[in-house]
């Protein structure tokens, strides 16, 4: 390794504008932490909250942005077992994936998956991490159900599609145009709703209701939500695209004995994601490597283009992940 690296920096709160390209001091690997030498970065939603001043990250962390990556493992930190300098591995990140090297735990670390490059690798970590732990282990999806998720075409979305198709479900799926639709379809859905021109509470109860529903919208999404769900219909919370205030009658709630929970991944602990990590490795590592699941790549850009990259995730034109090429 070098001793400098490029990265990009949050110059001050604000729009894509202000990521630029800095020189930075290489990272050394802590105890139980690996050094990669990013190929591949991808570019989520956190990512942009950070950058706009609205979600710091959590103390120790790097205030760079990029919570997934992919490439070699260039170092490793005391007490580091099952990896070893040049592994190919994908990584959750706690920050710092804008950049040519980047420490993370090595319990965050999964092989890349056969068949799959470093690009595609790159697009994993989040997103599966994120379906898998609210979907699966807080939402408790099972074969058979009836389950909804907004936002059907992100880069969530479209991994909580798959999954959940994988494992038995049958899918509903939002979405706010026909191409996004059909990508829905495609993936996996049963039936797509145009948000724009059908309301997703009425498909649903003539459905008999949604027995799970994973959202990032909120606002009033909730009700909405709370609605749509069939009696013992649990709701999980992800994200607030349209804001986390609302009035909720909870009389529903009780008398439908519906659950409402959420999490958020970033702040959980080291060995929480450690263990989200083991299980995708067992439940979800072989599907891919069968070509039942896959990351779906909208675009991708170069690390300086950073800015590019956000504005594009943020036209919210895109269908499925953007990544940046760093390596």
């Amino acid at each position: 390794m070098t001793d400098m690296m490029t990265a990009i920096e949050i110059t001050e709160p604000g729009g894509p504008e202000v990521l630029k390209p800095a020189t930075r001091p290489v990272p050394a690997p802590g105890h139980g932490e690996v050094v990669i030498e990013v190929a591949f970065a991808g570019v989520n939603r956190p990512d942009a909250l950070q950058r706009a001043g609205m979600y710091a990250p959590p103390p120790g962390a790097s205030d760079l942005p990029g919570l997934e990556a992919a490439g070699r493992i260039a170092a490793t930190g005391p007490g580091v077992t099952g990896w070893q300098v040049g592994d190919e591995v994908c990584a959750l990140l706690p920050g710092g994936g804008y950049a040519q090297y980047v420490a993370t735990p090595a319990a965050h670390c999964l092989p890349v998956p056969a068949g799959l490059g470093l690009r595609e690798a790159a697009c994993l970590p989040e997103t599966f991490f994120t379906v898998w732990h609210n979907v699966f282990q807080r939402g408790a999806l099972r074969g058979g159900e009836r389950f909804l998720v907004h936002g059907g075409s992100s880069g969530i979305g479209t991994t909580a599609i798959q999954l959940a198709r994988a494992f038995g479900a049958r899918v509903f799926a939002t979405a706010g145009s026909p191409d996004k639709c059909a990508k829905c379809v495609e993936l996996g859905a049963e039936r797509a709703i145009n948000y724009r021109e059908e309301d997703f509470v009425e498909v649903l109860r003539a459905e008999g209701g949604a027995d799970l529903i994973l959202d990032m919208v909120g606002g009033d999404y909730l009700p909405r939500n709370v609605k749509a769900l069939a009696d013992d219909g649990r709701l999980v919370q992800i994200a607030f695209l349209q804001g986390p205030k609302v009035t909720l009658n909870f009389a529903q709630v009780m008398m439908r004995r519906l659950t409402i929970t959420g999490s958020t991944l970033r702040p959980q602990s080291d060995q929480a994601k450690a263990g989200i990590a083991e299980a995708l490795r067992a439940n979800v590592w072989p599907l891919i490597e069968a070509g039942r699941v896959a990351p779906v790549i909208d675009s991708e850009f170069a690390l300086a283009d950073a800015a590019d990259a956000h504005a594009r995730m943020e036209s919210s034109g895109h269908i499925g992940k953007i990544v940046l090429k760093v390596g």
